[in-house]
């Protein structure tokens, strides 16, 4: 099978060499380019791509509304979303996973693990990039465990216990 890839890269050199390396695979081919998130979608909703390679800061709308769109549409539910940025940071990754994409990569990464990349994400499986596992984990560590109560702000230390079970009360 072959996995038919969408670009959408606001930065025509970098989609030109995405292009050359993808294309020099015999189980891959390139069927469009995007130089923003709403030509992805439309590009998308026409080649019906098994993976669209997206950045995410583009000019008009970025990756992570393109992604949103294309994850949204019942036509493309078998259309994955590989992330490729330069910007690993907690937001991005949250808010990539949040929209539906099914990878992070940062352009960092090495020509071969970005093709085994595309073929892991094509496959329908997840793919997080070394920094943004770092990320997750660490957002993970420093967060409260679910069910967990926080340790009252100061302002409300000075509360009766009365009053504390009747913020209780009305909090449920």
């Amino acid at each position: 099978m072959t996995v038919k890839v969408l670009l959408a890269d606001d930065q025509a050199l970098l989609r030109a060499t995405f292009r050359i390396l993808i294309d020099s695979c015999s189980d891959m081919e390139v069927v469009g380019e995007a130089s923003n998130g709403a030509e992805a979608l439309e590009l998308a909703r026409t080649h019906h791509p098994d993976v669209v390679l997206m950045d995410i800061r583009m000019p008009g709308t970025d990756g992570l509304s393109g992604t949103a769109g294309i994850c949204a549409d019942p036509e493309l539910a078998s259309t994955r979303v590989l992330i490729l940025t330069t910007f690993e940071t907690e937001d991005y990754v949250a808010q990539a996973l949040r929209a539906g994409a099914s990878g992070f990569l940062g352009k960092d990464v090495t020509a071969d693990a970005l093709l085994a990349g595309i073929r892991t994400v094509a496959s329908g499986e997840a793919l997080l990039s070394p920094g943004a596992t770092r990320t997750l984990i660490t957002r993970f560590l420093t967060s409260p465990a679910p069910g967990t109560c926080l340790a009252p702000p100061e302002r409300l230390a000075d509360l009766t216990g009365r009053e504390r079970e009747v913020m209780a009360l009305a909090a449920e």
